[in-house]
Formats: structure tokens, sequence, C-alpha cells
């Protein structure tokens, strides 16, 4: 008997099978993705018990935090293997604020290409333009997703961080040291400036240099506010000088560039609007005929001819889009 025999025959057949599989994957993310509370717990203890047993043993142990990408043992080490530029990956997720591993990135990859191949597929579209198009997603998706949370972070940043410069100026002005102060601006701005800082200082209590911890800080989050505020520091710990004076003038030059910015915006949404009416046109007009006339439009995608037409269309679409937010994107 055929597999599909057991769902039935015909669209409904496959989408029952497609939730099945669904249900499948969603199973198997449940039981290998650990809670991060009870896997932080489970660390804890192990490291204990590994202590007690070195300690009674007289030998020296590591607490280097492991770099395991997953805790699917053969899921590690595929991506160990496989998946290129696993730096640059990390380095991403942690820029975004995103608190996952690599295996569950690429576990949420699966699934999504998964997902679009088994929807293209019940359409009755060829397998390989399902393969290609849930290979793309799968990439494309979880690509953007981490670069629309990386820059909703920056924004989030560039907002908040100058009121951390004048909390920490205010504290310095009454005496405290200036990673006193920066401790309490991180108790007092949200995320992700209050976490950011807290991480600094949290980094100064274990024996490690500000200035490092700063350039490190900086590497991460990639803005420029934030590397003005660490050549500051920086000059200000090696020539001296007025600290107060140095952070209220970065403080006020952050502010500028952040209206700047608000201005350059306004200024180019007209056309920032007119790249998302030209690119949405061909879609609405699909499905507007789609709805009016279904026979006529379904050889368009049926037709191998079509087919092709609308992958031209629509790479041509995404080239002129690109070039028109290209265009109106200033760097301040």
């Amino acid at each position: 008997m055929d597999f599909l025999d057991i769902f039935g025959e015909g669209p409904e057949g496959t989408l029952l099978l497609f939730i099945a599989l669904g249900l499948v994957v969603l199973l198997v993310a449940a039981v290998f993705i650990k809670d991060a509370r009870q896997t932080m717990m489970q660390r804890i203890d192990k490291i204990k018990r590994n202590h007690t047993r070195a300690s009674s043993a007289g030998q020296t142990m590591s607490a280097k935090r492991s770099t395991s990408s997953s805790d699917i043992a053969t899921l590690d080490e595929l991506i160990k293997k496989h998946l290129p530029q696993q730096d640059v990956l990390r380095l991403r997720l942690a820029r975004a604020g995103l608190e996952m591993s690599l295996g569950v990135y690429v576990l949420i990859s699966l699934v999504i290409g998964a997902i679009v191949f088994m929807t293209i597929k019940m359409y009755g579209f060829p397998g390989i333009l399902a393969f290609l198009v849930g290979f793309v997603c799968a990439l494309l998706i979880p690509h953007v997703f981490v670069s629309m949370s990386f820059a909703r972070r920056q924004t989030k940043f560039i907002s908040y961080f100058p009121e951390a410069i004048d909390l920490m100026v205010r504290g310095v002005k009454a005496g405290l040291p200036i990673v006193e102060a920066m401790q309490a601006a991180a108790e007092e701005i949200p995320d992700p400036v209050g976490n950011e800082l807290t991480r600094i200082t949290d980094g100064i209590r274990l024996g490690r240099k500000l200035d490092e911890l700063l350039w490190e800080t900086s590497h991460r989050l990639d803005l420029q506010e934030f590397k003005f505020f660490t050549i500051a520091l920086s000059i200000q710990s090696e020539t001296g000088g007025n600290l107060t004076e140095s952070l209220n003038n970065l403080s006020e030059v952050l502010r500028s560039r952040r209206q700047l910015k608000r201005k350059v915006k306004a200024m180019s949404s007209e056309a920032k609007a007119s790249a998302y009416i030209i690119g949405s046109l061909p879609f609405i007009m699909t499905a507007i005929i789609y709805m009016t006339n279904e026979e006529y439009i379904t050889a368009l995608f049926i037709d191998p001819r079509g087919q092709i037409a609308i992958g031209g269309a629509l790479l041509s679409i995404a080239v002129g889009v690109a070039i028109m937010f290209k265009m109106v994107r200033f760097e301040v």
C-alpha cells in the first residue's frame, strides 16, 4: 500500500500528510529543545559534581563554557562539519539579541523549508521547483528575521543610549566611579542598553579590563554611537581630562545624529512608499485576476513557460526594489 493512501488522494490527503509531518517535526523539536533554565541547572549540577570529584582526586578542572552548537549530539556534529561561517552566524544571533543555539536555528530553517516544500508540492508544482523554493526560503526567511531583529535592537539601543550617558554623567558628578555610574544606568535604562551595560560591569567584577570589555561590546553591537562612547572612555583613561564634559558632548552628538536620521527617514519616505506600491502591484493584480477569472491565469502557473516567466518577473521585481531602497538609504 502506498504511503499516501493512508491520508487519501488529492489535495486533502496531501494537506493531511503535511499536517502530520508538521506535528512530527514539532514533537521532535519539543523533545530535543530543552528549557533554558533546566539546562542551566543541569550544567551547574554537573560542574559541582565534577568539582567535587576533582577536589577529592587532587585534580584541577576547567570552567570554560561549552561551545557545542546543539544538545543533540548528531546535529551538533553535522553543524560543526558542514555549516559554513559558524562564528559569523553566532555573532549575528548575538547582535539580534536572540538567545538560541545554532542547532535551534538550523532546526527552524529545516522546518520552514519543509513547510514551503510541502505547500508548493500540494498545488501540483514540479518537485524540483518545490525543492528549490523550499531551499531558498529555508535560507532566506530566518536570515531576514535575524536581520530585522538586529535592526530593531539597534534602533532601540540608539533611542535609549543618550539617556544612559546622561545618567552616567550625573553619577560621575555625584562622585561615583565610572563603573558604578555605569551600573546605576544599567539598572534604570531598559534593554538592550541595560543588558549590555550589565554585561560590562559583570565582566569588570570578574577581573577583566574596562577598555577590553568596551571594545568587545562595540564589536558585538556594531554601532557607531557605542564606538564613539568606547573611544571617549579609552582616550580619557589614557590622557585624563574632564570625563563629564566629554560624556555630555557625546550625548549631544548622539542626539543630533538621531534627529538627522529621523529627518532623512522622513524625506525618503515618499520614495520608500513608491517602492512598496510598485513592488506590490503585480501581486495585487495577480490576486484580482485569480479571483475574477481563475481559468485565465491558472495556465500561467501550470505551463512550464509560465513558471519561467514568473521566476524572471520575481527576480526583476526583487532587483528593482533593492535598487530603489539602496538609492534612498543614507549613512549618517
